[in-house]
């Protein structure tokens, strides 16, 4: 009834919010990815997508079927591993973006670890611009991390596109800046993404800023946030509890989006193979990343 082709597809519609960013991910047409949504519609009866000008949004029943889709594709994935005969094996090096500390990510990676006990997985947190430097370097198989995102899709940079989202100032819910003094700002080091981002759109706006606060720590810069000492660009579905948006009456610049990709390294055989298996169930779970834990 429900055709795991037609499920891939909707839960890439579901993650990204776009037909069009779903088709590049899975590289088919968007005509196709559209035919593949209605189908699974008619299957069920039931709308899943609310399209209109403005975008995508997912229905109820379409929030429900994202619980379905990935069981059923789990079990389907299972079933073609044990009749197909194989095993995964070797050493995987992961890498995980510090925006992932407070996700389901640990979930995914607990399901990958139970379905493949014979990989041996390593996880590296580190910023985005550190893991890409060491894909780059061939001390990473695969990494999950940011990178500058434009509108449609068409970020800086190489990777499969999870999601996109925009970035926007956090800050302690009793925060109240002043215009007339420095934006105290609470930032990663370099080569941190949202730490040049807001750097870049200050100075763009001619405000001018100090930093308050520096670590490569998410958990440390959030706790200075919460202690008031400034504001932080951060992504809007990963806003950390205790942390709100800085209200538009701030003044405080936009940001723009930012991408959440995947991208693997250059090693083949069997690390390949558990890196294309790791990036496969990431893909499969990437709502659950920017949802509450």
């Amino acid at each position: 009834m429900y055709e795991p082709s037609l499920l891939r597809t909707f839960l890439a519609v579901a993650q990204t919010l776009s037909f069009t960013q779903a088709a590049r991910r899975l590289g088919l047409r968007q005509s196709t990815v559209s035919q593949h949504v209605r189908r699974l519609e008619e299957a069920t009866g039931r709308p899943l997508f609310v399209r209109d000008t403005h975008g995508v949004e997912l229905t109820e029943d379409g929030e429900a079927m994202l619980g379905f889709a990935r069981t059923i594709l789990q079990a389907h994935e299972r079933a073609a591993a044990y009749f197909t005969g194989t095993r995964l094996r070797g050493r995987l090096r992961f890498g995980a973006s510090e925006d992932f500390v407070t996700t389901r990510l640990p979930e995914i990676l607990e399901a990958f670890r139970r379905e493949h006990p014979e990989v041996d997985l390593e996880l590296t947190v580190e910023l985005s611009g550190t893991l890409q430097a060491r894909l780059e370097a061939g001390r990473l198989d695969l990494i999950l991390a940011k990178r500058r995102g434009e509108p449609g899709g068409g970020g800086e940079g190489e990777g499969e596109l999870v999601w996109q989202d925009t970035l926007v100032w956090i800050g302690s819910p009793r925060l109240r800046l002043d215009p007339e003094r420095p934006v105290p700002l609470i930032v990663f080091p370099p080569p941190g993404i949202t730490r040049a981002r807001a750097l870049e759109a200050l100075q763009g706006q001619g405000r001018p800023w100090r930093i308050s606060c520096t670590s490569s720590s998410l958990s440390a810069n959030v706790a200075a946030a919460r202690a008031g000492l400034g504001v932080m660009a951060h992504t809007r579905g990963l806003v950390p509890p205790g942390l709100v948006e800085v209200p538009a009456r701030a003044g405080l610049p936009e940001l723009g989006s930012v991408d959440f990709v995947l991208r693997k390294g250059r090693r083949r055989g069997s690390t390949q193979e558990a890196a294309d298996a790791l990036a496969a169930a990431i893909l499969a779970g990437g709502d659950r990343l920017h949802r509450p834990r």
